[in-house]
This record gives C-alpha cells, structure tokens and sequence, in this order.
C-alpha cells in the first residue's frame, strides 16, 4: 500500500469523525414540548406547561463544556381542568404567588450510548433545589435535533400537594416529560 493510499485514509477517517461531532446551541421553544402525567384516584391524567424558556449549548464532540437550563412559568400549567389548574397555583402546590418559575441547571452531561446521554443537574422548585438526573435521547435529523427525556418528580421532595392533597388521591410519582427542538449549528 503506498503512502499516498494512507494518507487518503487517514484524512477520510478524520474527517468522517469530524463531520459526526454535532452542535446545539438555540432552541426552538415554539416545536419543544413540556408535560406531565400522573393519577388521581387511579385514573391517568395529562398535563403540560404552555410557556418556558430553554438556553442549549450542546456540542457532542466536548461534553464537558454542555449546558442547558430551562425556566418554566409554572402559572402556565395546563392539567385538563379548570378547577385543577385553579388548585394548582395555590400554595399547596406550587404556590406561584411566591415561586412563580421552576428551574433546572444542568452541571454535566454522560454519554451512556450512541445518542444517549445522562443529564446531571439540580431542580429548583417551590423554593427547594434538589440533584436530578434525566436520561436524554437525542434524535438527530434533517438539521435539527430532537432532546427526548422524562424524569419522575417525587412530589414530597418538593412539598407539593400537602394539606388535603398530602393523602392518595394525586399520585406521589409525577412523570415530566420534555421534548426540546434546536437547529443543527
């Protein structure tokens, strides 16, 4: 094999490496996606959060240096009803008159496969911040990537639903799922 030959080699295997390192660093909060399932009384219920705001800057090529945080307007709740959401706002849940945006900060980010990543950071709720971990899954294509996840929020953790809400009625388990947008940079 000649040198030349090796050469080319090389140069198309680093450039394939090259061309495989994608970055995210704007988000699309018009396509991304914010919600929530849970029971009461045994049935399943659906909700999201109608606004949020997201900073991405995502590079798959230097995971140390990824970050992304999100603040969600929590008065933007959307459970199905309107009598949930009334409830929602109040103080035994997320008491919005005083903490009106819940916020997560993420502080790393773990590749554990090809697309897949373990997203370390801290939530902040009701005035309570606690370490989260949420498993991610990027889904790229045709420009832009799709950042699936879903973390289960243990409502006692962050003193929601107490009173008349801390008995069975509502679900101590709340599923939070995110669908977050950006455009390939």
């Amino acid at each position: 094999m000649s040198i030349r030959l090796l050469l080319a080699a090389a140069f198309c295997l680093c450039a394939t490496t090259a061309v495989q390192a994608v970055e995210y660093n704007r988000v699309n909060t018009t396509a991304s996606q914010i919600s929530f399932t849970y029971k009461q009384m045994g049935a399943p219920m659906y909700g999201t959060f109608g606004k949020f705001e997201a900073a991405l800057d995502f590079d798959s090529a230097r995971l140390d240096n990824a970050r992304t945080t999100l603040h969600i307007d929590l008065t933007s709740i959307d459970a199905g009803s309107e009598d949930a959401n009334t409830e929602l706002v109040k103080p035994a849940w997320f008491d919005t008159a005083q903490f009106p945006v819940a916020v997560f900060q993420s502080t790393r980010f773990t590749e554990v496969a090809e697309h897949r990543y373990l997203v370390d950071g801290q939530l902040t709720l009701k005035g309570m911040t606690r370490d989260v971990q949420v498993p991610v899954e990027l889904k790229p294509g045709s420009g832009i990537g799709v950042f699936d996840g879903e973390m289960i929020l243990k409502r006692d953790e962050f003193g929601l639903g107490a009173g008349e809400w801390a008995d069975s009625v509502v679900s101590r388990e709340i599923a939070i799922k995110f669908k977050v947008v950006a455009p390939q940079q």
